[in-house]
């Protein structure tokens, strides 16, 4: 995920967090990629279960209201839209931080809680990315 992560950064990710409490919305979370499980991603929760989301021109509405989405650079924005949908239970709407080139649920639609691991929580690597993942 990208600007705040890169390709060959070190994470540490928290997998007991979510046994002590909910995920929630603004989460950097990794899960297996729904259609290939073997493979591991990193989005950030934008929906939780019962939440309507849709995207219009790039801007996300959760529950009719826009979403302010600091964490978003304009260079990695983009335009595309999605129609409203309402997140299943035990399922999570994430998107990638870099808009105009990411694989996420605008793709592959909601993932099921299951598929989540962890939270990504601390970056230890490059040592100039030391800190806390936002």
């Amino acid at each position: 995920m990208m600007p705040s992560l890169e390709d060959q950064e070190r994470i540490f990710v928290n997998k007991f967090v979510y046994r002590l409490e909910p995920i929630s919305r603004g989460d950097i979370v990794v899960f297996r990629y729904p259609r290939d499980p073997s493979k591991s991603y990193i989005k950030r929760v934008i929906g939780v279960a019962g939440d309507r989301i849709r995207i219009d021109g790039g801007q996300v509405y959760v529950n009719g209201e826009a979403l302010d989405e600091d964490y978003v650079p304009p260079a990695y924005a983009d335009s595309r839209s999605y129609p409203e949908t309402v997140v299943p239970p035990h399922c999570y709407l994430v998107l990638g931080d870099h808009r105009s080139m990411s694989n996420d649920s605008r793709d592959f639609g909601p993932v099921n809680q299951s598929y989540i691991y962890g939270k990504a929580v601390f970056g230890y690597w490059p040592m100039d990315k030391l800190g806390r993942v936002r």
